[in-house]
């Protein structure tokens, strides 16, 4: 059996799977071949295709598996080396904007110096590589090779595989549905202050407005909660309403201290307030109610 894994980086790298294809049709590859796709949206009627497969699952197949076929990873090259696996490996390129540098050309090198893997790059024929495997004998791993690992490991901790957009999605959509949420606030609080409303009512009023639109931004949007079960959701909704009431007394609270007792104008109290009850909301919310 043949396992291909392709990494959880946040784009594609259907390059890798058309050219395992092609091999397979051609009838270079007769095993059985398994994929863990990751990221990449591909679809095959001659390999079994998962997107993201159970760990102890993905470890029975890194056992049975005869070959490895994988991107740059150092995770994955590690251990199926440790293992005394059979790896083809093949780096991700930013020409094709499956990786945002060329790291992964270095680390596979490395390896393939060290006699652990055989490199297969942009250009080479993949059933040339296949053929070389059948007399290949991979290098027993060393565990006087840790210097080098660490070194590559953190190389690669460093550099991350995933975008800065994906790397700090959670925080710029709740930062962008919680400015949403004080526009809301303070727009309806403003209004509801210039029809005579008073003060704290207003605030009050302002603030159920602020936590419906909240509650839906934050479930679907920002921590992608998709709880079916109706109990848990319902649990969802008294818990985010909860956290919401205790950042509502301290922003009430803030309020009146700056308003009452520093005589700071009421739109300004309104704004600082906010601002402190975005940061409180977001650890709530993620520590405590749309935990995964």
């Amino acid at each position: 059996m043949i396992l291909v894994v392709l990494g959880t980086q946040d784009k594609s790298f259907d390059r890798l799977l058309k050219d395992v294809e092609k091999e397979i049709k051609k009838g270079n590859i007769k095993d059985r071949v398994v994929v863990q796709a990751g990221y990449t949206k591909y679809h095959s009627d001659v390999m079994e295709i998962y997107n993201l497969l159970p760990t102890p699952e993905f470890n029975k197949l890194l056992d049975d598996a005869d070959i490895i076929i994988t991107h740059g990873g150092v995770g994955t090259i590690l251990t199926s080396i440790k293992k005394n696996k059979k790896v083809i490996a093949c780096p991700r390129l930013s020409k094709y904007k499956e990786h945002h540098n060329d790291h992964q050309k270095q680390i596979i090198g490395e390896f393939s110096k060290m006699g652990y893997i055989l490199e297969y790059n942009d250009g080479d024929n993949l059933g040339d590589v296949l053929k070389k495997l059948k007399k290949f004998k991979p290098r027993k791993y060393n565990s006087n090779t840790k210097n080098m690992i660490k070194i590559l490991d953190s190389y690669i901790e460093d550099d991350n595989h995933v975008s800065w957009y994906n790397k700090y999605k959670e925080i710029l959509l709740y930062l962008f549905f919680g400015g949403c949420t004080t526009l809301i606030n303070i727009i309806s609080f403003s209004l509801f202050r210039f029809f005579n409303i008073e003060l704290y009512l207003s605030n009050a009023l302002a603030w159920i407005l602020s936590v419906l639109f909240a509650f839906i931004t934050n479930k679907y949007y920002v921590f992608n909660s998709k709880n079916k079960d109706l109990k848990k959701s319902l649990n969802e909704l008294l818990s985010f309403f909860g956290f919401r009431l205790l950042s509502l007394i301290f922003d009430m609270g803030l309020m009146y201290l700056m308003i009452d007792v520093f005589g700071v104008s009421e739109l300004f109290s309104k704004i600082i307030s906010n601002i402190f009850v975005i940061i409180i909301n977001f650890l709530f919310s993620k520590l405590f109610i749309f935990k995964k």
